[in-house]
């Protein structure tokens, strides 16, 4: 095992002394090109190129001596210290960091970034970065070779974005560039490149918040009003008198759960009516497409949204023909259009899909769209009474609804 593992950060200023010491000293130097090109490497010192960290960590584990690992920004961050700390190599590293790229990126743009998700984009998943992208005003995006800069504006599609695009920061080939999305598939761009991904409809600033200095924890945006407390909130939370059929808060309530939607995510909600499935699966993080063909369900979503402070793509259209261009969901509610729908969202294979029937002829029918498109279904009653809660009523029945629930689980392929 190496007698010493140090971790040094380069963000192209020059080396702190620790940094220097540390390197003079050492006989294995590991980094990118750029890197082990520095003056301050030991000519004699044995040299890996970075490619793969852990083929680099097994080698750092076998050499006897003093080792040194140089990596961009901070190497804590998102960075190789994770790998080299991995057990399975037993290494014990000193960390000397600098700048975060990330950091960097937002001191070119000028802006806070407190309020801003982080995400690490590849090309195996970076959907679920795109999907940060949708759902999240403020986000910066550390991209890979082949999920750069024009990837990402090719997936967001017609949820355009501004882009600050850095280019190799810290050197002297630097360059920062701002664009809309639509546009920045029609350039190349240096690798490595950090893209700041900022727009999306306005959060409603609290009262009195603009005076507050900011908020109290990273990655939230300090001007969103106060969290509402709970999820499957009943009808006057949204500002409609009544929800239509099949969105009472107990159903969607069970709709919610089963579903999971989460941070990088996906969630298609066709027939959205009210909107308030989709706002509240956009309250957990996810990216939301939310489809009717009622214009004036697209608009009342779309005003929900503001209120609550969320990002929502809204497409006004007739499903399942609509569904043709929209990208892969990982989670799908149905709300409307039956079991000719589910069929067609199950031959897009996402990993849930929730439905619901009023009729248990109906729920069969959706049920057989599941299995015939590779699902397990499940199926549960839903009823639930509302009671009038004044003393002159004594607590009568007030509203009765009952449904039947339907859920796929994806099964693997045979």
């Amino acid at each position: 095992m190496a007698d010493r593992v140090t971790v040094i950060g380069w963000d192209g200023s020059p080396l702190t002394a620790a940094a220097r010491s540390a390197l003079g000293a050492a006989t294995l130097v590991a980094g990118a090109a750029h890197h082990l090109a520095l003056h301050e490497v030991p000519p004699a010192a044995e040299r890996i190129r970075l490619g793969s960290v852990d083929l680099a960590a097994r080698r750092i584990a076998a050499h006897r001596g003093s080792a040194v690992v140089l990596a961009d920004g901070d190497p804590g961050f998102f960075g190789v210290v994770r790998t080299l700390r991995a057990p399975e190599y037993g290494l014990e590293v000193e960390v000397v960091p600098a700048v975060s790229s990330v950091a960097a990126a937002f001191a070119r743009a000028g802006m806070p970034w407190d309020d801003a998700q982080v995400v690490v984009a590849h090309s195996r998943d970076l959907r679920r970065a795109v999907n940060v992208c949708r759902a999240h005003s403020k986000v910066a995006v550390l991209t890979s070779p082949g999920a750069g800069p024009a990837e990402l504006a090719l997936l967001l599609g017609p949820v355009h974005r501004t882009f600050v695009i850095c280019e190799e920061l810290g050197t002297a080939r630097e360059q920062v560039t701002v664009l809309t999305s639509d546009k920045v598939a029609d350039h190349t761009w240096r690798d490595p490149n950090v893209v700041i991904s900022i727009g999306g409809s306005q959060t409603q600033s609290a009262p009195g918040a603009a005076g507050q200095g900011g908020g109290w924890i990273a990655g939230r945006d300090p001007a969103q009003p106060p969290a509402v407390r709970g999820w499957a909130l009943p009808s006057y939370d949204y500002g409609t008198p009544e929800l239509g059929e099949g969105e009472s808060p107990q159903l969607r309530a069970a709709q919610l759960a089963r579903l999971g939607p989460h941070v990088g995510d996906l969630v298609w909600d066709i027939g959205t009516g009210s909107g308030a499935a989709a706002v509240e699966a956009a309250r957990f993080g996810a990216a939301v497409i939310a489809v009717d063909r009622d214009a004036d369900a697209c608009g009342r979503t779309a005003a929900v949204a503001r209120r609550f402070g969320v990002q929502l793509q809204l497409v006004h259209g007739t499903a399942p023909q609509i569904l043709e261009d929209l990208p892969e969901p990982d989670v799908v509610r149905v709300g409307g259009g039956g079991a000719p729908v589910v069929a067609a969202c199950a031959a897009r294979r996402p990993e849930r899909i929730v439905a619901h029937a009023p009729t248990r002829d109906a729920a069969e029918a959706i049920g057989r769209a599941l299995a015939d498109g590779g699902y397990a279904v499940e199926c549960a009653l839903i009823q639930s009474v509302e009671l009038d809660t004044s003393v002159s009523s004594g607590w009568a029945e007030h509203e009765r609804t009952v449904a039947f629930l339907l859920c796929g689980h994806r099964l693997p392929r045979p």
